[in-house]
């Protein structure tokens, strides 16, 4: 009867039945089976059609970021030290365990299971463990034991129904959960403030693992010896009956003052009052984070991407600014898994150099080299941009010379002068004006600048003698950083690939060096762009690939990615250094190579901060990686998926405050 009324409810629309089960997880039976009521009525009467659609499916992104302030903001937590004094008027101090002590990696517990399933080389184990659990449940109910059971009772349905021998998977999901736990570092703080004080503290979970187990999990935690362990699986009583809480007043006296620190609202709370514990709620924070994490990612990557952020921000050991945590929740997936790219790219190609191009090179390779140490010696931070390369290069790519200095500055503001200025070509400027009739101060209009343009061509050799010490101190500074080199990868963010293929043409064809410059790109040109298909026979070729999307790979992106809705500079925001962009190669009295720049962008700290946080997202998932024992792959599609809440138009608001610091002087 029940698995037909189940089937009813909830075994027919995914939708329906995801919510449920997550609900099922934090929530008890009684409260989860109206919430399907619930959801059934909003579904078939109330014609709710949205709701038969997953919450990992693309709809639900659409998630509205709060514009106000920072996201740690949103979980306001006393300080361990004051939350400690609150909790040292008890005599008897009780603390949940997952969730509340410790955290796991991944923001879903059953997820644990991916990496067990991994271990054990068995598809489908999530699911499996999942309901192998539910039929021991059942088979304890029918026992009368209320519902509680052990790993080994779980296993034992398990292994009839996988094969798998019950030693060999109990321990694996053991040694798996120990991986995937580490301490909360704001309880950890609290609990040691009271182990000071000589508070008698103890331990209350609804687990299915031994009390020993519970024990040992929190001391390779970093955790004390509490003074007792109440866990439901050894005691057949739980917090969510209530019964738990009872045990421990017999155990420890009824005239004693309880406390019971917890994150689940019913157990942790409800059931610990009506037991004569004072609760004190902490919000799971996975709960706090989730109206703010995408969902539309791989399960495995995006559960940890979710587990590591969520507990990062909502933990309550720290509060961040906003600029930090555009680094380190929006920036700091994206450079974790373009490294990745970087670094597969140069062992596929045995790359001699990796140049990691000014200004968005900058965070780039300090990511690379911590992500990857022993490669850190064939990194270079080269001084590169789309300014400098534009006058190197401009007898071999005209128009884009013209492009870029005159007819894209017609009817802009710059006068005559301004423009030619821009150039470097202020010694032609008399003749000039002179020959065009024009005036200094007369604004550049699209029809002075086709003038100028001719003119320009009309007199090559002499625009060209303007750039020969920038070509010849250009070709001093890369000699030096390409000696011995064969091949090398030019990084930078995009978006047209144009950087790479001057400096490749440069390199060869202006400078005579033996090396060839391919490019690695962030992302691309895109449907919106003008010119989409400029660069396609570079992609097609080899000599440029993008990580987060291209024409090939990813077009949902490529068609989302609008550099009139600021999406470009939204991402170059993440990576820009703080200096000023490369004017270009100049030779010094000693004829040395000297780089000029234009003026450093403002806000030069909080683009540190925003820096800074990429940089602890990026060493937050190395130890995930190490602990792990896994390389955790990140797709471009899975990278790009917290910058599409970010960037969408909802979210214009929450991009506001960050706005100010875009400087499109600054981003070349």
């Amino acid at each position: 009867m029940k698995e037909r009324l189940y089937r009813l409810l909830a075994g027919r629309v995914p939708g329906i039945r995801d919510r449920y089960l997550r609900k099922r997880q934090n929530s008890n039976r009684i409260c989860a089976f109206f919430y399907l009521i619930f959801l059934n009525v909003r579904y078939y009467l109330l014609l709710e059609k949205k709701l038969g659609v997953p919450e990992n499916c693309p709809v639900y992104e659409e998630k509205k970021l709060c514009a106000k302030c920072a996201e740690s903001a949103f979980s306001p937590r006393q300080t361990p030290q004051a939350f400690a004094l609150l909790l040292a008027q008890f005599d008897v101090i009780s603390f949940d365990v997952f969730d509340t002590l410790v955290l796991r990696f991944f923001d879903t517990p059953a997820d644990v299971f991916y990496l067990v399933g991994l271990r054990l080389a068995y598809p489908n184990f999530k699911a499996l463990r999942q309901l192998a659990e539910q039929k021991a449940r059942a088979q304890s109910l029918k026992r009368g034991k209320l519902g509680e059971v052990t790993l080994k009772e779980i296993w034992d349905v398990l292994e009839k129904m996988t094969g798998i021998d019950k030693q060999t998977g109990m321990q694996t999901e053991w040694d798996c959960e120990k991986q995937c736990c580490f301490a909360n570092p704001y309880m950890q703080k609290t609990v040691q403030l009271l182990k000071q004080r000589g508070k008698k503290l103890i331990v209350t979970s609804d687990m299915y693992l031994k009390e020993a187990d519970i024990r040992e999990l929190l001391e390779k935690c970093g955790y004390a010896p509490f003074d007792a362990y109440f866990v439901s699986s050894a005691q057949n009583a739980s917090k969510h009956t209530g019964t738990l809480f009872a045990n421990i007043r017999e155990v420890f006296g009824k005239n004693q003052r309880y406390a019971h620190v917890g994150d689940n609202p019913h157990a942790d709370c409800r059931r610990a009052k009506q037991f004569g514990f004072t609760p004190f709620f902490y919000q799971n924070v996975h709960d706090a984070g989730a109206p703010y994490r995408p969902q539309d990612m791989s399960a495995v990557t995006g559960s940890l991407y979710r587990g590591i952020v969520n507990a990062k921000i909502h933990s309550g050991a720290a509060q961040y600014s906003k600029e930090y945590e555009y680094g380190y929740i929006y920036g700091g997936l994206f450079v974790t898994g373009y490294c990745k790219f970087i670094h597969e790219r140069a062992e596929k190609t045995a790359a001699d150099k990796i140049l990691f191009l000014s200004r968005d090179g900058a965070v780039l390779q300090k990511a690379y080299c911590r992500l990857f140490p022993t490669a850190a010696g064939r990194t270079v931070y080269a001084y590169w941009s789309r300014l400098a390369a534009v006058k190197l290069t401009a007898g071999h790519y005209k128009q884009e010379y013209f492009n870029r200095f005159l007819l894209h500055k017609a009817d802009g503001g710059e006068t005559v002068g301004q423009a030619l200025m821009g150039m470097e070509l202020q010694k032609m400027l008399p003749a000039l004006c002179r020959t065009l009739r024009l005036r200094e101060e007369m604004p550049l209009t699209h029809k002075s600048a086709q003038n100028i343009q001719k003119y320009l061509m009309d007199h090559w050799e002499e625009v060209q003698a303007c750039y020969a010490c920038q070509t010849q101190a250009a070709k001093a500074y890369y000699s030096a950083i390409l000696k011995g080199c064969d091949l090398a990868l030019a990084v930078d963010i995009g978006w047209a690939g144009s950087g790479a293929v001057m400096l490749n043409d440069a390199v060869g064809s202006l400078w005579g060096l033996p090396c060839k410059i391919t490019g690695v790109l962030a992302g691309t040109e895109t449907a919106h762009s003008a010119q989409p298909d400029a660069m396609e026979t570079f992609f097609l070729n080899g000599q440029l690939c993008s990580y987060l999307y291209a024409q090939d790979h990813n077009r949902d992106l490529w068609k989302w990615h609008d550099a009139g809705q600021n999406h470009n500079l939204y991402w170059e925001l993440l990576l820009g250094a703080p200096e000023g962009s490369l004017i270009g190669f100049y030779p010094d009295p000693a004829s040395r190579p000297v780089c000029r720049f234009k003026p450093a962008p403002a806000h030069a700290e909080k683009i540190r901060a925003i820096h800074q946080g990429i940089l602890d997202f990026v060493e937050d998932m190395i130890a995930v990686q190490r602990r792990l024992c896994i390389d955790i792959s990140i797709s471009g599609r899975d990278a790009y998926a917290p910058m599409l809440l970010a960037t969408a138009q909802k979210n214009r608001a929450f991009m506001k405050d960050l706005e100010a610091l875009l400087d499109a002087e600054h981003i070349v």
